[in-house]
């Protein structure tokens, strides 16, 4: 029934244009980049020759998900100021991968994550175990995205829930196998600044309409009492361990380190990073006014358990007819171009590792591999349902954080680490980290307040992780590898110009 309420605010042919646009657009964008795209380096890092602007555009494109875009606001409309720290971290994250990551990761000519870690610890198994990792956080991410993307089908066209996700997959394998790595860059650059232009543009409309109303934007700051909150207020200890989850997380996603493989040398990774630090801080501005606004024209929302559709419905709220009507329609395109370009570098981030291991490496394996990239997740998103985009997705974070973040952050930076080492804190950090998220999960959100510890387990799984790899490699230091010296030298040492 609330769906249904919900689900009047818009008139269906919006939605379906909106989303068919954008569903072009990929593909013909996708096309393109067939005609550029030949050799297996193109499909892989496109041939590592993306400038800066250009990387970092694509970078925002795909990192900017279902959880910034739709997430964020819905978090503000039923926490308050509590969900703020989600774009501090989202951001800030990116702070860490520039002082400890982006350039290394680009001198050490890896395809892969997993890649690196052979090349790093000379290990066969650390490449298995990292592979499976990267597997692992790959479509556990793109299930968060697609739910999104059901989310804002069925509220705009009425379609089924099915619908929204499969028609992502579908246009996202389109846009991959057709031109690989140098194919998505077009297109998830072209689809940031359709984000952006989606959030910003409406929110204009919105306040020029509210300044001619002569409506306070926060209703008087009504908007920020607690009375509207409908969670409970976060600890010290959840807030902190988000916050880390958030910041070591963004070092370990598979989809953002790639893009580093596509820089032409370790100095543009670095202003690549520094480029998408801007683009996010500019960007991370408009979900949180969506929010505030939202706590005041859609507090219904909160109670009807659709607190994600906030930036979906707001504009039709504030602004009548077909002015409202087109507002709404730029913003389900945003939407369904976060949705597209998040998974579509989660797809081909997957399709790399799962070609290297199973296929061959070549072309013809990588499409292979990108079909499976996409379906399982699939699979899972039609078998389950989420509520809350952005917590789902901070979860995926904690995840990545304890486990293949410290095989990152002591593989660039500690010429100790072993291979037996890495492997032990890394399915250290998957198991603990995992088994707490699992029982949380279980338990539901009506569990005791004091079992926060198992539905935010950063603080104590990502020490954890990182004091195991580091106590096993001091145990096992006679299989330190040889060429550690030399690769860390190759990480560290700046490119000739």
């Amino acid at each position: 029934m609330a769906e249904a309420l919900v689900a009047a605010d818009l008139n269906p042919v919006v939605g379906y244009t909106a989303l068919v646009l954008v569903s072009l657009s990929t593909v013909l964008i996708g096309i393109y980049g067939l005609r550029v795209s030949r050799t297996t380096h193109d499909f892989y890092v496109a041939s590592r020759t993306v400038r800066p602007w250009w990387n970092a555009s694509a970078i925002g494109g795909e990192y900017l998900s279902a959880a910034s875009f739709l997430g964020i606001a819905g978090l503000i409309l039923i926490s308050g100021v509590d969900a703020l720290w989600f774009p501090i971290g989202y951001t800030a994250g990116y702070l860490m991968l520039l002082l400890f990551v982006a350039a290394p990761l680009r001198r050490s000519g890896a395809y892969t994550v997993p890649d690196f870690a052979q090349s790093r610890l000379d290990s066969l198994l650390v490449r298995r175990v990292t592979s499976a990792l990267v597997i692992v956080v790959g479509w556990l991410y793109i299930v968060p995205q697609l739910h999104g993307a059901a989310l804002t089908v069925r509220i705009t066209t009425g379609l089924p829930s099915w619908a929204g996700p499969v028609a992502v997959v579908v246009v996202v394998y389109l846009s991959v196998v057709t031109g690989g790595m140098r194919s998505i860059t077009f297109v998830q650059a072209f689809q940031y600044w359709l984000k952006l232009t989606a959030l910003a543009l409406p929110i204009v409309f919105i306040l020029v309409r509210l300044g001619l109303d002569g409506a306070p934007v926060t209703g008087g700051g009504s908007a920020f009492t607690a009375e509207l909150d409908t969670t409970a207020d976060a600890s010290l200890y959840g807030t902190i361990s988000l916050v880390i989850a958030l910041l070591f997380g963004t070092l370990g996603l598979p989809h953002v380190l790639v893009r580093f493989y596509t820089s032409p040398d370790g100095a543009s990774a670095r202003r690549t990073t520094l480029i998408v630090l801007g683009l996010l801080s500019v960007f991370y501005l408009f979900p949180t006014v969506y929010g505030i606004l939202g706590r005041i024209h859609t507090p219904d929302l909160a109670a009807a358990g659709m607190a994600d559709a906030t930036v979906l419905l707001l504009p039709g709220r504030i602004i009548d007819g077909t002015t409202g009507e087109l507002l709404s329609a730029l913003v389900t395109a945003g939407a369904f171009a976060a949705f597209l370009s998040t998974t579509s570098g989660l797809v081909v981030s997957l399709a790399g590792v799962l070609s290297q291991e199973f296929f061959q490496g070549s072309v013809v394996g990588f499409r292979r591999a990108a079909l499976l990239s996409a379906l399982v997740p699939l699979g899972l998103a039609l078998l389950t349902d989420s509520s809350a985009l952005a917590g789902s997705v901070g979860s995926v974070f904690a995840f990545t954080a304890s486990t293949i973040c410290p095989l990152l952050l002591l593989g660039i930076w500690w010429r100790g680490l072993t291979d037996v080492g890495a492997v032990a804190g890394m399915l250290t950090g998957a198991l603990l980290c995992g088994g707490a998220i699992t029982v949380s999960a279980v338990l539901g959100p009506g569990a005791d307040t004091r079992l926060v510890w198992l539905a935010q387990p950063a603080l104590w799984t990502v020490p954890m992780a990182f004091a195991v790899m580091v106590l096993v490699s001091r145990l096992t230091a006679r299989r330190r590898p040889t060429s550690a010296s030399r690769v860390l030298a190759r990480l560290h040492t700046p490119e000739q110009r």
